[in-house]
Formats: C-alpha cells, sequence, structure tokens
C-alpha cells in the first residue's frame, strides 16, 4: 500500500498527458484524493513498518521505504495541501494540465522523500521535487521569474552537491554495507570526520528549512510565482529541512548536533525575530507570506536544534501545520489578487464586500499567530516551553517573533480588509463555488488539531522517544 501511496501521484501525471483535455481537472482530482483516502488508511491502520531491498546492491543503494508517526503525518499533509491545490487551479489557472501533472509529479517527490529509509533514495525524491517547483516558477511565474529560478537553484543545488557528498562519505567511512538508515546507524562516523559530514548535510536542510543566510532566495521565489498561489502551497510544503535534520541528521551525526547546538539554535532564534521585523515592512502580501513563514521555520529550528523531546515534538507538529494554514493564506492572497488585480497590503475594504473571503482569512492568520485553540499555537508554545529547558534566554529571544507575528498580520490585515475601499475601485465578490472548499477545510483543520492535538502527537511522540534513544545510545 506504500508503493501506491507514494508513486500513484507519478503515475497520475503521466496518464494525465494522455487523458482528453475535457477529463484532466475531474482526473487529477480523482488521484489526488486517492492518494489523501490512502494515506488516512495508513494512519488507521498504524503506519507502515520499513521495507526494504535492494535496489543497486553494486553500491549498496537499497529501496527502503516505510511510513511511521511523522512520516505519515507530514505525508497526509502533503496528500491534503496537494489536493487542494488542484482543486483551485482547476478553477483558477486556464488550460491548467500542464500545472496539475507537475502538482502531481511533486507530490510523490514529497512523499517519498518522508517516506524513505535510506539517504540515497531520500537524495533522489529530494531532487525529484525540486524539479517540478522550478518548471512551475519558470512556466507560469511573473516577469522576475528567471532571476529567482536562478537564485533558488543555484541554492539548492549547492547544498545538494554537498548533502551527496556526505551521503557518500557516511558510508564509507563508517563502512556501513548499504545506504540503508539501519546500516548507517550500525556503523557510525566518529571524530572530527562526524563533524565535517554533518555540515555538508546540513548545508542543503538549512537552504530547505529554511535557515538564515541561507533563506535569500525564498522571497523571490514566492513574489515571482503565480498570483494564484498554488505554486506557493507547494514551495510551502517543500520546506523539509527540518524533516532531514530530524530523520537524518540528529540520528547519524550525534555528537556534531551536541557540540553545534548552541550555534544552531541561536542562529535559529535569530532567523525567526529577524524574519518578522522584515514581514513587517512589506507591502506584497507574498513576501510577507514568505518571511512569516520563514519566521515559522526559524521556531522549527529552535525545536529541531534542542534535541529536547517536548521541542521536537513541537517543531514537528508546528511544521506540519504550517503547511495547512500558511499554504491557505497563499491561496486567500491568490483570490484577493484575482478579485483587486493586486497583492498590495493596502488595497483597502475588502471585509464591506466580502466578509466571508475576510474572515476566513482572518481566521488562517489567528492560525499563524498562534492564537490559543489554533494549531499553530500547540506548535509554538511547545517549541518555547522545551527550548527553555535547553537555554532560556534563546526561548524569550525566539519568543519576541511571536509578538512581532501578530503585530505585522494585523496590521496588514487591517490596511487591506478595514481600511476605507479607494474611489472608484472596483466591486468584490465573496468565496464562490470550490473556494469555500479550498480554504474552509484547512481552516477546519487548524481548528480541529488546535482544541483536539492527541491524535497528532500521538503520531509524532513515539518517533521522538524513538529518536531520544538513539541520541542517548549515540553518547548525546
Amino acid at each position: 500500500m506504500i508503493h501506491f501511496f507514494i508513486f500513484l501521484p507519478m503515475v497520475a501525471s503521466l496518464l494525465l498527458l494522455l487523458v482528453p483535455l475535457r477529463w484532466r481537472e475531474e482526473f487529477a482530482g480523482f488521484a489526488a484524493a486517492a492518494t489523501l483516502g490512502l494515506g488516512l488508511w495508513m494512519w488507521g491502520a498504524g503506519g507502515v513498518p520499513t521495507i526494504g531491498v535492494a535496489w543497486l546492491p553494486a553500491v549498496g543503494v537499497t529501496y527502503s521505504v516505510g511510513m511511521d508517526g511523522v512520516s505519515l503525518l507530514l505525508g497526509i499533509v502533503t496528500a491534503l495541501m496537494s489536493f487542494i491545490a488542484i482543486i483551485y487551479t482547476a478553477r483558477r489557472i486556464p488550460n491548467p494540465g500542464t500545472m496539475l501533472s507537475l502538482i502531481l509529479a511533486m507530490e510523490t517527490g514529497l512523499l517519498g522523500l518522508y517516506a524513505a529509509r535510506d539517504l540515497v533514495l531520500f537524495y533522489v525524491f529530494f531532487e525529484d521535487a525540486l524539479i517540478p517547483s522550478l518548471l512551475m516558477l519558470a512556466m507560469f511565474g511573473k516577469t522576475g521569474r528567471m532571476a529567482a529560478l536562478v537564485k533558488f537553484g543555484a541554492y539548492t543545488l549547492l547544498g545538494s552537491m554537498l548533502m551527496l557528498v556526505s551521503i557518500i562519505g557516511i558510508k564509507y567511512l563508517g563502512g556501513s554495507p548499504t545506504f540503508a538508515l539501519s546500516d548507517l546507524l550500525a556503523h557510525p562516523v566518529k571524530g572530527a570526520a562526524q563533524m565535517w559530514l554533518y555540515l555538508g548535510f546540513l548545508a542543503a536542510m538549512a537552504v530547505k528549512l529554511p535557515l538564515f543566510p541561507l533563506h535569500a532566495w525564498l522571497p523571490d521565489f514566492h513574489e515571482q510565482n503565480h498570483d494564484s498561489g498554488v505554486a506557493d502551497v507547494m514551495g510551502t510544503l517543500y520546506k523539509v529541512g527540518a524533516y532531514g535534520l530530524f530523520r537524518f541528521g540528529m540520528a547519524l551525526f550525534p555528537d556534531a548536533s551536541l557540540e553545534l547546538r548552541p550555534v544552531l539554535m541561536s542562529l535559529a532564534a535569530f532567523t525567526a525575530v529577524y524574519a518578522a521585523w522584515i514581514a513587517f515592512r512589506q507591502s506584497d502580501w507574498k513576501r510577507l507570506l514568505a518571511y512569516a513563514g520563514l519566521s515559522h521555520m526559524g521556531l522549527v529550528g529552535l525545536g529541531i536544534f534542542s534535541m529536547e523531546s517536548t521541542a521536537v515534538t513541537g517543531a514537528i507538529y508546528l511544521l506540519a501545520f504550517q503547511n495547512v494554514y500558511t499554504g491557505a493564506l497563499f491561496l486567500a492572497a491568490g483570490m484577493l489578487q484575482e478579485r483587486v488585480g493586486s497583492l498590495s497590503t493596502r488595497v483597502g475594504g475588502v471585509m464591506i464586500q466580502a466578509p466571508i473571503l475576510a474572515g476566513v482569512t482572518m481566521s488562517l492568520w489567528f492560525a499563524s499567530i498562534a492564537v490559543p485553540g489554533l494549531a499553530g499555537f500547540v506548535g509554538e508554545f511547545s517549541i518555547l516551553l522545551g527550548a527553555y529547558q535547553i537555554y532560556p534566554w534563546l526561548a524569550f529571544i525566539a519568543g519576541l517573533s511571536t509578538i512581532a507575528a501578530a503585530i505585522y498580520a494585523l496590521s496588514a490585515y487591517q490596511t487591506t480588509y478595514w481600511q476605507a475601499r479607494p474611489a472608484g475601485g472596483v466591486r468584490l465578490y465573496d468565496l464562490q463555488h470550490t473556494e469555500w472548499l479550498v480554504l474552509g477545510v484547512p481552516l477546519i483543520v487548524c481548528i480541529a488539531f488546535g482544541v483536539w492535538s492527541a491524535p497528532a502527537l500521538h503520531l509524532i511522540q513515539p518517533s521522538v522517544n524513538v529518536l531520544k534513544l538513539a541520541l542517548t545510545g549515540g553518547g548525546s
């Protein structure tokens, strides 16, 4: 079943080219819905244990995949938001076949990345998810897309090359027979070599976390993507650096992780506050959301790098659900642009003519700024509580970003939705047709897992406990 979950979107992406034009939207929606259904079925079945077979035995590469709690949670969120993106693509983008195909192809890359239990397989899926992301920007982006594409590609590919060097190094320096995670853990690299290998792996993960100063590609990437926000949803899902560090980084490089913990936690706390400050100065909704997402990733990094159970649990929780509300906010920004022809935060008066769009957008922003009762609060509170046990002053500094988030989000919201409409402005319409589903489902998810966090926490905590035991066994 796990193989269908991973590869069904890719098969559908290829078959979509053969489907008659009039049925492509329905076909893509069915494939995405079926993938989501498989994910929910695996959740009900308690996950899937690791399955491994030789893939390239001559060089020790295996096809090892599994879906434990963390992988399953992130995989289901990916399937959900990919489904939402496909629904909105069918409504918003003319002749959407190419975009639908790219979304499905990228979904397989992301699901495979979460399922991989072999480092080379992880690398393959990591790169597989990159190609559709680049194509979305190149084919559907705005006039400045090529500069943004080159910057995005350069950062990602440089990090990927360093990661590949580290992947090769950890197998041969440790003496593992394969690249399977279980074999690599049984043959750890010790001493100074572990630090150098960790730095190479960390470079790629810091780009895709992202973490200051390797974040410069992010604002331009979002600003230059298609106005609808569809590509931004998939870009948000591609922030997989924290997962890579959780699944592979800390387990394979425990001593280096512990040694660099003060530096990396400081960098993460700075990223959270710095991005929140820059977000306050943005007048474009997409750039504001890009920096808001970066600030959240700073908090996620703080939790991961702390290596403290509560903080790590909160980091995974926040990583999962910020994909939901941030992705939905990008789509809400796309709906605003469709109505007023601008992504400016100063258009004014939207609340009067489109009160439901304004109300749902405000509720999603409440999730983003961690209002209690919504999913963002659970993750951020757990991160700060756990990080406080390690370095209280860093938790305090990072905590300032939550105050800043309320300021920049509500300030921009006020000038867009509450201020008077300019004279002669076009009359706006409220949510229509599938827009209710596109924004309503993510909001329901944020409310449900803000009020009742136990189902998600029950998925996360066993994996965190396993990692804690591995770190203890690794001498950290």
